[in-house]
């Protein structure tokens, strides 16, 4: 059975309607879809409304939208269970608890109210395909859609299938995703943590090494990425920027002129272990890092860096002229 085309979709289930719930709702919303949203907290329908309030004027500089947010949010409603916001949505994204269980039965209720020509994609960062599929009818139209947190700014999402997942469902939701103004990616094998997580935890071991070292101190270590390579990735990413760094003669040639160097910089990357006395000098060092600002005051500061960042680097690279 064919899948419904993605012009065809209109309503949109979230369910789950925590920070990334909360998120996506913004972002479909922005998109003029409707939005139907499900979650057992009984603040949840107060919480997602404030935070697409809040979320609303960086869309609009974005211009991801022109429309006024109380128009959008007379597109958002809330159901009792997620098989009540499921039902009539053209499209499911499941932000469930990350606990498999949860997650098995959730996927269950949505699949039996769903009809088999819609996509479930499920935002898990640490779950694969094939385990949440265990129990659906249809297991052949669940993929993983995950979003980099928050995913009304950021526009990665990585598309995965599982064991069961049909190749027309991973290339329907690839392509629903970049139709909504997102960024897809196919990650072609289940691996814990698919491809951004991974990169990030790479780096970020050789991080929580460099400090127990005692090499830097934390703000260091984060200033050594925001002001350096960090500037870059936000242009391309590490493969790009090596083959620039070898010049004309590209990633070929940065291979035979530092490749041998780098290979010794593996062999010498730590493997720390998260003990308590790790996390408690990375915690302090946080602490010395912020001085004393407050959660809310980082989160701006970093959505307002980000809008900045987006409205630089939005433009694809330029073809040849």
């Amino acid at each position: 059975m064919p899948f419904i085309t993605h012009d065809a979709v209109r309503t949109i289930a979230v369910i789950g309607a925590g920070t990334i719930g909360a998120s996506w709702s913004a972002w479909f919303l922005a998109r003029g879809l409707t939005v139907r949203v499900s979650d057992p907290a009984p603040a949840a329908p107060d919480m997602v409304r404030a935070y697409v309030r809040e979320a609303w004027p960086a869309l609009r500089q974005l211009r991801i939208t022109e429309e006024a947010v109380d128009q959008a949010l007379a597109r958002l409603s809330f159901h009792a269970s997620a098989g009540e916001a499921a039902q009539g949505a053209d499209f499911v994204q499941e932000n469930a608890p990350e606990r498999v269980a949860v997650k098995q039965a959730v996927l269950k209720e949505i699949d039996a109210v769903v009809p088999a020509d819609r996509v479930i994609a499920s935002s898990t960062s640490g779950f694969g395909v094939t385990e949440m599929q265990a129990e659906m009818r249809h297991p052949e139209r669940l993929v993983v859609g995950h979003p980099f947190n928050p995913p009304h700014l950021i526009p990665l999402v990585e598309v995965v299938g599982g064991g069961r997942s049909s190749e027309e469902a991973v290339q329907w939701a690839i392509g629903f995703y970049n139709h909504v103004g997102k960024r897809a990616i196919h990650v072609r094998k289940e691996v814990p943590g698919h491809i951004a997580n991974r990169l990030q935890a790479a780096l970020w071991r050789e991080a929580l090494h460099l400090v127990q070292e005692g090499v830097g101190s934390v703000d260091d270590i984060d200033a050594a990425i925001a002001y350096g390579p960090g500037l870059r990735w936000a242009i391309m990413g590490p493969h790009l920027t090596f083959h620039l760094a070898g010049g004309r003669g590209g990633i070929a040639h940065f291979f035979d002129h530092l490749g041998p160097n780098v290979e010794k910089w593996w062999a010498d990357l730590g493997t720390p272990h998260i003990t308590p006395e790790l996390r408690d000098m990375i915690a302090r060092g946080v602490e010395e890092e912020i001085a004393g600002r407050s959660y809310e005051s980082l989160v701006e500061h970093r959505d307002k860096a980000l809008l900045g960042v987006l409205a630089a680097t939005r433009q694809p690279l330029p073809a040849e002229e």
